[in-house]
């Protein structure tokens, strides 16, 4: 190599160097001044595998869970299973496993056709699992979507679990889920006396909390039997606000088949307890209500019976007269206008209420039927309910796991 060659080299790297050392050093001052962009994108629990996989690995595993459980299209079943989690009893609360069965129909304990899982009900007269449901099950997985609301029978079933895992030494494991109703709480506070299946906590009508919180509440507050404390955790979700909207990718129930119905649930659920028809035997659930007699409205449905949703539905084939409610905004909240307008359109008649102590039980007191009948206003009503929600949200607030 010649030394012309070596020495214009050498000349061409001493004056490129200190530029190539500049441009080096802008680089690294970008990459530092640019924050990292952050994931804020909502994660379920069931989608976080690398937290809730190592806790059931070597176990033997239950789950609670029914057609919402998926994690993204795969049942939460068959994505254990490709775990290699040992997956040895299903148990199925209202609507049963698949999600069929109409509210209050009778759901049998079977043998999930695709797995082989025995799969045990849990609604009907064996409600609360026995020690034999729970025999050989190290830990209790519970994964549904529900809906904010205290009549909805998904969070009983997991307080019996959690009561029945506690008396039998077992773990409870709760993946959370949004709650659709979740931005606010309003509604009666239910009266220990008028506890039942429809209305286990002193709760809300809306409570407001996710399932995953109110588990905890359960815990916390002592409400299994004889104050017995579940071993429980709860998976959290990434990134979610309780104020944030949330559209839920499969019907929760046979009968709230999109979120308007989820949302005008809490207020017309009442109706159940009246001659007032909610829509079943309609595809409109929870989003229509009438009766045959025209004093109720102009607006028109008759309901029949549809299989998967309503075999026998109130006022079937008969031409119902009443309000649709299908205008109506996805930021409804709970009123009990509905049940007041209603109940003066029929001219106070006394059989209006035709389920008096299944209202009771919905409303978790005896007082708001006698206040609707003795004509108290809508304003009065929910007045009268304010001290009992004020003691409530210092109770929630210590049970939230998100903003």
């Amino acid at each position: 190599m010649s030394r012309f060659f070596i020495f214009t080299k050498t000349l061409v790297m001493s004056q490129i160097r200190p530029f190539l050392y500049l441009f080096l050093l802008l680089q690294l001052v970008a990459c530092q001044a640019t924050p990292k962009k952050e994931n804020t994108a909502l994660r379920l629990a069931c989608e976080k595998m690398e937290d809730y996989i190592p806790l059931l690995k070597g176990k033997k595993v239950g789950l609670l869970v029914n057609h919402t459980s998926l994690v993204g299209t795969s049942h939460l079943v068959d994505t254990l299973i490709a775990q290699n989690i040992e997956v040895t009893k299903i148990y199925a609360p209202e609507h049963g496993f698949r999600g069929t069965a109409d509210a209050g129909e009778h759901v049998a304990s079977d043998i999930d056709s695709k797995t082989g899982i025995p799969v045990i009900s849990l609604y009907g007269k064996n409600k609360k699992p026995s020690t034999e449901d729970l025999n050989n099950i190290d830990v209790v997985v519970f994964d549904i979507q529900d809906v904010g609301v205290r009549f909805y029978t998904y969070i009983s079933s997991m307080h019996y679990m959690m009561e029945a895992c506690a008396e039998n030494g077992v773990k409870m494991l709760v993946l959370d889920r949004p709650n659709p109703n979740g931005d606010y709480f309003d509604g009666p506070v239910l009266k220990k006396e008028f506890q039942s299946f429809v209305g286990m906590h002193p709760i809300p009508v809306v409570h407001g909390l996710t399932v995953g919180e109110l588990a905890n509440m359960i815990n916390g507050e002592g409400w299994l039997k004889d104050s017995a404390k579940c071993d429980l955790t709860v998976i959290k979700m990434d990134n979610y606000r309780h104020d944030m909207p949330y559209s839920v990718p499969v019907k929760p129930s046979p009968n709230l088949p999109n979120d308007l119905s989820i949302r005008l649930y809490p207020s017309l659920c009442f109706f159940e307890a009246t001659v007032i028809s909610v829509g079943r035997g309609t595809h409109m659930p929870f989003q229509v209500i009438g009766n045959p007699d025209p004093r109720f409205g102009s607006f028109k449905f008759t309901p029949k019976s549809i299989d998967g949703m309503s075999k026998h539905p109130l006022h079937e084939n008969k031409l119902c007269y009443g309000i649709d409610l299908r205008n109506r905004k996805l930021d409804h909240q709970f009123r009990i206008d509905y049940v007041v307008y209603m109940y003066g359109a029929s001219g106070c008649q006394k059989d209006f209420f035709s389920r008096r102590r299944w209202f009771n039980l919905l409303a978790g007191n005896d007082t708001l039927l006698k206040k609707i009948e003795d004509l108290w206003s809508v304003e009065e009503i929910k007045d009268s309910w304010k001290t009992e929600l004020d003691a409530y949200s210092k109770l929630r607030s210590q049970y939230l796991l998100y903003p």
